[in-house]
């Protein structure tokens, strides 16, 4: 549940690392209740932070892809989304105190995103199999490659138009596929008036294909153009993605630092839904939760059926409970409740209580019923 309120996938990995290793430190664990508590209390704050993660990839993955090689366009272009939502994130965070130690781990790394910018089309392909990729003026070379096949194209691009005035034939067709290259389409009742430089290609059912002389030097040209310009823009691509692979520890960094603020977020918006409060962390022996809640069985119930509360007290007078009960009386639950409020007490999350006083502890036990002997 607390995962899956993340906004980010970065996010919700972390909360299950956090679950899966809680701390015994109780300054950091304060740490991220202060946090917690921060955002929980502000929601005009939470929710501007909330909404500007989504605009938030998976930095950690793009930035891996990176360093291995496998980056594409598309890769890029969403890491300067990413890195582009930060500015906005460090103004939200910059006035809560608990959170601004995040602010300067928060780098938008402006020069990753001029990079970008300047080399990319918006509307790269995901993987560079065609050109246009790289926008112009990016590279001198890739210019002067695409100004020379320009006249080439539009020459092709008026070629139909000039012919059908040549030849007087209305349905004359300039096309062309990946098998044949560029031809002029002719309909068989149309034959007789095909000029003598006209050379057959291609017959079809209903029409024959030509091609002449200088349609083959234009498109010998553009074709050849076509593979220069892809060769040159996947060289391109693959130094762009060099340099900033140069630049892969503070990408981590800020990715380590979104991740953090996510769940922070995250804990906080279902701690202010869910009506979770701040536990008192203690390194004496005590474990007193007043009016606890199960918070997976609590949010798996009818909307007209409502959890019962119900209270724990521990202490070193009193370290051993004995829970009777017929079966299927809710003791299972009642030990699980207690043992998910301290695991969530421990990695920095409000609980499902009205008032809860935890010890930290380090080892959680809670197996219970003949399903678990195995």
């Amino acid at each position: 549940m607390l995962f899956r309120s993340a906004m980010t996938v970065m996010g919700a990995r972390l909360i299950r690392t956090w679950i899966q290793q809680p701390l015994l430190d109780r300054d950091r664990l304060n740490a991220r209740l202060d946090a917690v508590g921060v955002l929980a209390s502000d929601e005009l704050s939470r929710a501007h932070v909330r909404e500007e993660l989504r605009a938030v990839s998976d930095l950690e993955r793009l930035t891996n892809r990176l360093i291995m090689g496998k980056s594409g366009p598309r890769d890029l272009l969403a890491l300067q989304q990413t890195l582009q939502a930060v500015p906005s994130l460090r103004q939200r965070i910059v006035d809560l105190p608990p959170l601004s130690p995040l602010v300067e781990r928060l780098n938008a790394h402006e020069a990753v995103i001029e990079q970008i910018q300047r080399a990319l089309n918006p509307e790269a392909p995901a993987v560079l199999n065609r050109s246009g990729a790289i926008l112009p003026g990016y590279s001198e070379e890739l210019d002067h490659i695409m100004h020379a096949t320009a006249d080439a194209r539009e020459w092709i691009a008026n070629l139909e138009p000039h012919e059908r005035q040549r030849t007087g034939i209305s349905s004359l067709k300039v096309g062309f596929n990946k098998v044949f290259g560029y031809y002029i389409e002719v309909s068989h009742a149309n034959t007789e008036r095909v000029p003598s430089d006209y050379q057959r290609k291609q017959t079809l059912v209903n029409a024959e294909r030509y091609i002449t002389p200088e349609l083959k030097e234009y498109e010998a040209l553009v074709l050849n153009a076509e593979e220069q310009i892809l060769a040159i823009e996947r060289a391109l691509l693959e130094g762009l993605c060099a340099e900033i692979a140069a630049q892969h520890k503070g990408l981590l960094e800020t990715a380590k630092a979104l991740a953090f603020l996510d769940a922070l977020a995250a804990l906080a918006d279902v701690a202010a839904r869910e009506g979770y409060v701040r536990p008192v962390l203690t390194d004496d022996d005590l474990l007193i939760i007043r009016d606890g809640r199960h918070p997976v069985v609590e949010q798996s119930l009818p909307d007209q059926a409502r959890y019962i509360p119900n209270d724990t007290h521990f202490d070193s007078m009193s370290r051993i409970h004995i829970i009777t009960g017929p079966n299927m009386s809710g003791k299972s639950t009642y030990i699980r409740q207690v043992a998910l409020i301290t695991l969530m007490a421990q990695i920095g999350s409000f609980v499902p209580a009205d008032e809860a006083t935890i010890g930290l502890v380090d080892r959680i036990f809670a197996r219970i019923g003949r399903s678990e002997e195995h």
